[in-house]
């Protein structure tokens, strides 16, 4: 636990909103090797894919930041807000990408590539699912909103990530270590949750309710 102790402590001086920036990174590294023509062939759906990964990598990033402070006592919750916001990000570019430069706004090969492509329908409708949870993501929404309503809008997270985890699935068509190592960390992620629900539901009637500070999130 010493371990443990001291890495909290040292999060604790770890100031958040520089780490926006920094998680933004990949965008500028992945455009500088399309214009460099590093990406192969097919840039843009390089580009698509490595966005739409990252989004994927924070969004179970941000959900891993409960059950790693409950079963490991490792306490990320400062950097929840912007790891889900990140993931936001990248999948506003990931669908950016598709939409204006790979498809060029045109309706009809993007409503072909819906009858196609399936998978499409899942991403896009996790990214529907983030757009609340972006939009309510300040503590004036959690004081506006009220802290059980403010919780309800975000276990949105749980079925977007699985939508996003079901999309970058069906897209790559394969099983090979990087799309199981993603699958199992999703199944173990929620499993874990799940799992403090149903105890959370079965002690709900022998425990008083926790005072409200920031309202537990993911």
């Amino acid at each position: 636990m010493a371990i443990i102790d001291s890495t909290n402590a040292a999060l604790k001086r770890i100031p958040v909103l520089p780490l926006y920036f920094v998680a933004l990174t990949p965008v500028v590294w992945l455009f500088y090797r399309a214009f460099d023509g590093a990406l192969g062939a097919d840039p843009m759906r390089v580009l698509e894919h490595e966005f739409g990964l990252w989004s994927l990598r924070f969004m179970l990033a941000a959900l891993a930041v409960t059950p790693l402070r409950k079963y490991a006592g490792l306490n990320l919750i400062r950097f929840r807000r912007m790891l889900g916001l990140s993931a936001f990000y990248f999948a506003i570019i990931h669908l950016s990408v598709y939409l204006l430069l790979d498809r060029q706004l045109s309706w009809g090969e993007i409503g072909a590539d819906l009858y196609k492509r399936p998978y499409i329908i899942f991403g896009m409708s996790a990214f529907l699912l983030l757009i609340p949870l972006a939009l309510t993501s300040t503590d004036r929404a959690v004081r506006k909103l009220g802290a059980l309503t403010w919780r309800k809008i975000h276990r949105l997270a749980y079925p977007a990530a699985v939508l996003m985890i079901l999309h970058y699935l069906w897209l790559v068509k394969s099983w090979t270590t990087e799309p199981l190592t993603y699958a199992f960390l999703t199944a173990v992620i929620l499993g874990l949750r799940l799992l403090d629900f149903k105890r959370r539901g079965n002690s709900a009637n022998k425990e008083k309710p926790a005072a409200i500070g920031r309202p537990e999130m993911l």
